[in-house]
Formats: structure tokens, C-alpha cells, sequence
């Protein structure tokens, strides 16, 4: 396939530059992010917890104990090409020299004189302390570009850490279902939950974000409707399936599950 092609192109020229794989505006990505394997990189994740691994040269999709939702993005590292992204990437912070090196690698591969905001991770989440304040660093440095970057995170302890000096060009949601959900209250982030249905969202008088223009704004908690391809049989995976039943029938946008664009 034609974007398959684009991909492994994509990766590498980044391997070849020693930079970040970085996965642009597309149909899919609404925009730019650095994706990191979903799990492997999630330490708080728990209620969506799954990761992809390698098993005799076949993608195999594991999910969390407790998940109760499933990753959407998971499910994308079964295609071989978006896991060898995902690991590759991983594998570049990880070798980094601490947050200097992390810093210097995100500099070496983001372009922040594009205007357009950027999404941290589509996939993956900030792994430790150092990675976070890398990005921490790396925002304040991008003020005077007037650069937003924003991300959902279940990696509250790290934001809780630094919640002093989050620059105001660094739009951070708390996304329930971590293993540290208690801290979003009671430091009053901002925060986003999974719904199964949109009446969900009218009991808590939250909007539903389907475009992440909430989630750039950052001023107010939303929900998001459960999207993503859901375990079989699963509570998640019959209202993913009720709510693309009910957009068909009744064309409600309500009910249109899935991230479109303007």
C-alpha cells in the first residue's frame, strides 16, 4: 500500500538523519505527534492498557489485566509498519543522555516553526520524569513561536512534579482510567473520560470532543466517545458497535464515534 510506502520512508529518513520518526498531518493523524508504543510507554495505564509485541515475526496484541477499554491506538501497532515507528522511536529517548539529550532530540526533529499544534503522543505516553520535563523544556523554548503542543496523559505524578512550570503553550489532559485518578481532583486538572454512550455526557454536562478543538483550548474536562477497534465481546466493543449501528440508522452525529475533521 501507498501509505505503508510513505511510512517505512518516513522511518527511514529518520534513522538515517538520527532523529525522531515524526507522524504527520494525515487522514488518520489530525496532527503532528511522536508516537511511542502503546503500554511499553504508559507506566499509569491501567482501565486501556494493551501493548503490541513481536511473536515469530508476527504482531500480537496483549491487553492489560484490568483494561477495560482497549487502546485505540493499540490496535494501529499491528501493522508491522507503525510498530517499527513506535520501537523506533522508543528506542531513540531511551538512549538519550537525560533530559538534555532528550531535549536536544526533540529539537533535532520537530519543526517549530509550523504554526499548526502538535500533538505529543497519538500513541504512548511520557514514560518518566526526565522525558516529561524534556518536553517541558522544549515548549518553553518554542514560546516565542507561539507553538502549541498538547497531549492526554495518565502520567499524572510527572505533570504533578512540575505543575509550576508548565508554560502556557503546553496544554496538558489528565485522561481517567490510571492507575493515579485520584490526583486529577485533587489538583484540579484538566481531564478527559471515555464514554459508551453520548447521554453519558449530559449526566456530567461535558461536552464530547470528536476533533480535539477542546482539547487545545484546554479550559474545560470533555469526554470522548469510546472509538478504536474494541476486544471482542467485550462491554466496550458492543457499544462501539451500538453507537455505529445508530449513526447508520439515524445519521446523528451524536452517535458518529470515530475522530473526522472539520
Amino acid at each position: 500500500p501507498i501509505e505503508w510506502i510513505e511510512q517505512q520512508t518516513t522511518l527511514k529518513t529518520a534513522m538515517l538523519n538520527d532523529v525522531l520518526c515524526i507522524s504527520v498531518d494525515n487522514a488518520k493523524h489530525h496532527n503532528d505527534s511522536v508516537n511511542l508504543p502503546a503500554g511499553k510507554s504508559c507506566p499509569s495505564a491501567l482501565t486501556c492498557r494493551a501493548h503490541v509485541e513481536i511473536v515469530n515475526n508476527t504482531t500480537k496484541m496483549t491487553d492489560g489485566k484490568f483494561a477495560i477499554t482497549r487502546c485505540f491506538s493499540a490496535t494501529s501497532e499491528l501493522r508491522r509498519d507503525v510498530y517499527n515507528i513506535c520501537d523506533y522511536n522508543f528506542k531513540m529517548l531511551r538512549s538519550c543522555d537525560g533530559v538534555n539529550g532528550m531535549y536536544d532530540l526533540l529539537k533535532r526533529s520537530i519543526n517549530t516553526l509550523d504554526f499548526k499544534p502538535f500533538r505529543i503522543h497519538d500513541d504512548g505516553d511520557f514514560f518518566n520524569q526526565k522525558y516529561f520535563d524534556a518536553w517541558v523544556q522544549f515548549a518553553i523554548d518554542s514560546l516565542e513561536n507561539e507553538k502549541i503542543f498538547y497531549a492526554y496523559t495518565k502520567s499524572i505524578p510527572y505533570w504533578i512534579n512540575r505543575i509550576n512550570d508548565i508554560p502556557k503553550n503546553l496544554r496538558l489532559i489528565a485522561s481517567y482510567g490510571g492507575v493515579h485518578d485520584e490526583l486529577i481532583k485533587k489538583y484540579n486538572l484538566i481531564s478527559a473520560r471515555i464514554i459508551f454512550h453520548p447521554d453519558e455526557a449530559l449526566k456530567l454536562n461535558l461536552p464530547i470532543d470528536k476533533h480535539d478543538n477542546i482539547a487545545i483550548r484546554n479550559n474545560t474536562d470533555f469526554c470522548l466517545l469510546i472509538h478504536g477497534t474494541q476486544k471482542a465481546e467485550s462491554k466496550s466493543s458492543k457499544a462501539k458497535a451500538f453507537l455505529d449501528r445508530e449513526f447508520k440508522r439515524t445519521g446523528d452525529i451524536r452517535f458518529k464515534s470515530s475522530y473526522t475533521r472539520k
